[in-house]
């Protein structure tokens, strides 16, 4: 799944402080492979360089 700045995504990274939350996607960026990694960013901080395969669509209720 791809996924584009301004979307809200969840976090399953169990080496993560964030691991479970919720966070924003503020940056896409496109590795020399042709792969997308993103920045999220959290109320307490940001993770750099997470794979789409890390994330899922947060339900925006």
């Amino acid at each position: 799944m791809e996924f584009d700045e301004d979307d809200s995504v969840v976090l399953h990274d169990k080496h993560s402080e964030f691991d479970g939350e919720i966070g924003t996607i503020t940056q896409v960026v496109e590795t020399m492979f042709g792969d997308e990694t993103y920045t999220i960013s959290f109320d307490d901080g940001q993770e750099v360089g997470i794979s789409a395969d890390q994330l899922d669509p947060a339900d925006e209720e």
